[in-house]
């Protein structure tokens, strides 16, 4: 199960998809925030974001603990990555998207992130945390191949805060590669197998090779490209 939040990561207005998330693992929550995303913002930003999503998931109920993965090294230590595979939900918060991808592709830290799914854990991801869950990242001039996991896919955080023609234009950008989805914030675009769900507060938008399509919070749509 993935899920790609629009912005809002860790405050009140996301306890909602939160609680869903964490109402459709098996057993007991074990959350593990990772800070990754702002490893350039310095250590006050990072203990920032490391201490809001640990307090925001224990007040929801769940154990969580925050890992200090911040740099290329950080995510090749084998014991971070041990601690990482222990969870069940691991949480990417915000910042720069190339950096995260960075930092943590084909590392034994991302390797512990895809055995958590390949145990049917969760994966959420905020703003740079979604972004890098797609096929490539958006970027002028020219895009950088993602993680891929959902393959044809570019993820667009923020979408409520970009002006209406900016989602046209990104869209005739992308549309030879795949779909565009644009996530709102204090919003989720849930995506468990083929089967995608919105959470949260606004709607998602989907650009594919039909057009323009919006689905409202609580709405259930299939997942192919």
């Amino acid at each position: 199960m993935i899920a790609l939040v629009g912005s809002g990561e860790y405050l009140p207005g996301m306890e909602s998809v939160d609680r869903y998330l964490l109402a459709r693992l098996n057993g007991e929550a074990r959350v593990v925030c990772l800070p990754t995303a702002a490893g350039t913002e310095g250590a006050e930003r990072i203990a920032y974001w490391s201490d809001l999503g640990v307090s925001h998931f224990e007040s929801l109920g769940a154990r969580a603990e925050a890992l200090p993965v911040v740099t290329r090294q950080d995510a090749q230590d084998p014991a971070l990555a041990k601690r990482v595979s222990e969870a069940n939900f691991v949480y990417l918060s915000g910042g720069r998207p190339d950096y995260l991808l960075g930092t943590l592709k084909d590392s034994p830290v991302w390797e512990a992130v895809q055995a958590v799914l390949a145990r049917g854990g969760v994966l959420a991801g905020c703003s740079a945390g979604a972004m890098v869950q797609g096929a490539w990242i958006p970027g002028f001039p020219r895009r950088q191949p993602a993680f891929n996991l959902l393959p044809g896919a570019v993820v667009v955080p923020h979408y409520d805060e970009l002006p209406p023609w900016m989602g046209s234009i990104l869209h005739l950008w992308v549309r030879r590669s795949g779909c565009m989805l644009g996530i709102p914030g204090y919003t989720a675009l849930v995506v468990d197998g083929d089967e995608c769900r919105v959470v949260g507060r606004d709607r998602v938008t989907v650009w594919d090779g039909n057009g323009k399509q919006m689905y409202a919070s609580e709405e259930v749509f299939p997942w192919a490209l």
